[in-house]
């Protein structure tokens, strides 16, 4: 579960948008909508507990170390940094305690879900956009947290990659995880979210993604 109380985000006093009051259900799947500079990433940043709110809190249902998965947009990534796909991906291991043999076998399992085997040992620099993605996605499935927060992870997918997103997400939901998912392809958001919270100026609205409101536009 996510409750937002009275919650504000942004920089010091310019919040981006009025107070928000919600609550997602634990195993609930949410989009998280709107036009771009409305907040969305940085709501899932103070969720995530990496950025502070200006007002008001947010309460899990979960301790968040340990228990919140978080995958940022790779526009953020340094990719000059000097480690492997492999590396990349077995660091969602983080905090786990299966031995190393088992380990190596389900990052070898993960790999080969996400069609990255043979690309383990490339550096970050020599990824394709959509590589890397997958890599960011196949990192999320070895974290085993009961929170996931992705911010937009279709981006810089093909179709299969996009399929393969679909899946996983389903598979996460179905195992009980809760998951609030930033995403700009509204006909996605239509076809696979059961419920949508849209970000705007003048406040946020949770809705079923039948009855989804289209995010105000960008000029």
């Amino acid at each position: 579960m996510i409750r937002c109380q009275n919650l504000t985000w942004g920089a010091p006093g310019q919040p981006l948008t009025p107070a928000l009051d919600v609550a997602m259900a634990k195993g609930s799947l949410t989009a998280v909508i709107g036009a771009n500079g409305c907040g969305k990433s940085s709501l899932l940043k103070v969720i995530a507990g990496l950025q502070k709110p200006l007002t008001g809190k947010v309460l899990l249902d979960v301790p968040r170390r340990g228990n919140v998965a978080y995958m940022p947009q790779q526009q953020f990534m340094d990719r000059q940094f000097p480690i492997s796909l492999q590396a990349l991906v077995a660091a969602g291991f983080w905090g786990n305690k299966q031995t190393a043999q088992q380990r190596s076998a389900r990052l070898n399992t993960v790999l080969a879900n996400w069609h990255l085997s043979g690309l383990e040992h490339r550096p970050l620099m020599a990824l394709s956009g959509g590589e890397l993605q997958r890599a960011l996605l196949a990192r999320l499935c070895l974290a085993d947290a009961p929170l996931l927060l992705l911010d937009e992870p279709h981006a810089a997918l093909d179709e299969l990659g996009q399929e393969l997103l679909w899946q996983h997400i389903n598979t996460w939901q179905a195992e009980g995880r809760t998951l609030l998912v930033v995403c700009h392809d509204l006909a996605a958001v239509r076809k696979h979210m059961p419920q949508t919270l849209l970000i705007k100026s003048s406040g946020s609205v949770l809705a079923a993604s039948t009855q989804l409101i289209k995010p105000p536009q960008v000029a």
